[in-house]
């Protein structure tokens, strides 16, 4: 069975009543919480810090803090005390963010609106453990997981506790774990074959559609669309975001052209030390655009999607039919 990266497929145009692409919604809906853009930009440190987490917050971008080197409890203490529209942080599986978690919930005052519990293979026993504590803990928290890339991986999660499963392992352009270790699914395959599992659980409603976030592979704005048609409800992306003249990553130059070192999670400079290294860090050439700058981008050329996609907003992909190269 061939699977499909983003680039080996292209889109078919649909007839559109459409007046102008400007009329195209590019909004998501999470709950009580809407969104501007489905893309969330990597949860990575050179992508993501405090200042542009604040900022997406009070700008109605979805977006996902970091969690190296942070404590989950002081950062969400920040968030509140300073009354962030979304608070939306990130913790692993380990004895200490159990103890995060816990200290959290004891404060009636905290407010936490999404936590994302990522690791590099989340279908594991310890995520399930993780899950388990967190929904008992955190019960009105929207809780995202992974990573995955299987659709047995995305029903165990939704059925041990997550809102939402983050789908993707081995394609982000700073990750070496398809070359080291031999396991990866290719994002577009991935993501299709992902966001077709629908939830078991007796709270919710039978046959209701599970939602994953498709993390990785994005190359191109285009990428973001072709994420969407495949079944990802949102987007999550690292280099074009790591690349905005804003970003955390280190600025450089390089033969006189700026460029910014984005760098995996799994990696030695995430990491600080050189053991289970699954990452590398790139120099990659800035894209002179700020974060404000970019999203406007992507919300134009999401708009160009839609309207090519039949519009008037992004529903209409789900029946984008697409050729393979």
């Amino acid at each position: 069975m061939k699977a499909l990266k983003y680039s080996d497929i292209s889109l078919v145009p649909k007839y559109s009543d459409v007046y102008s692409r400007v009329d195209c919604d590019t909004s998501i809906q999470i709950a009580d919480h809407k969104f501007k853009l489905p893309i969330i930009p990597a949860n990575m440190k050179s992508v993501m810090d405090m200042r542009l987490a604040k900022w997406m917050s009070e700008n109605d971008y979805f977006y996902i803090m970091h969690r190296f080197g942070r404590k989950l409890s002081d950062d969400v203490g920040i968030a509140n005390s300073e009354d962030w529209k979304t608070i939306s942080f990130s913790a692993g599986v380990q004895m200490a963010d159990k103890i995060e978690v816990l200290n959290i919930s004891k404060n009636s005052n905290l407010r936490l609106d999404f936590l994302t519990i990522d690791i590099a293979h989340g279908y594991c026993e310890r995520m399930r453990i993780m899950l388990e504590h967190v929904k008992k803990r955190l019960p009105d928290t929207i809780v995202i997981a992974g990573n995955v890339t299987t659709p047995d991986a995305v029903v165990a999660l939704s059925n041990w506790g997550a809102d939402i499963i983050k789908v993707g392992i081995g394609q982000g352009s700073p990750c070496t774990t398809k070359d080291k270790t031999g396991f990866t699914v290719p994002m577009f395959t991935a993501t299709k074959s992902c966001g077709d599992c629908y939830q078991s659980r007796d709270k919710f409603d039978v046959g209701q559609k599970i939602p994953i976030i498709a993390d990785g592979g994005i190359k191109c704005n285009g990428d973001i669309a072709k994420a969407l048609v495949a079944g990802g409800d949102l987007v999550m992306a690292g280099g074009m975001f790591a690349a905005c003249t804003d970003s955390p990553a280190v600025t450089s130059t390089i033969n006189d052209v700026p460029h910014k070192a984005y760098f995996g999670s799994a990696s030695a400079e995430n990491k600080g030390h050189n053991n289970n290294i699954e990452g590398k860090l790139t120099n990659i050439c800035s894209n002179n655009m700020s974060y404000e700058e970019k999203l406007n981008e992507i919300k134009q050329d999401l708009q160009s999607s839609i309207s090519y996609g039949g519009g008037p907003d992004l529903g209409c992909l789900k029946d984008v039919k697409y050729f393979e190269l």
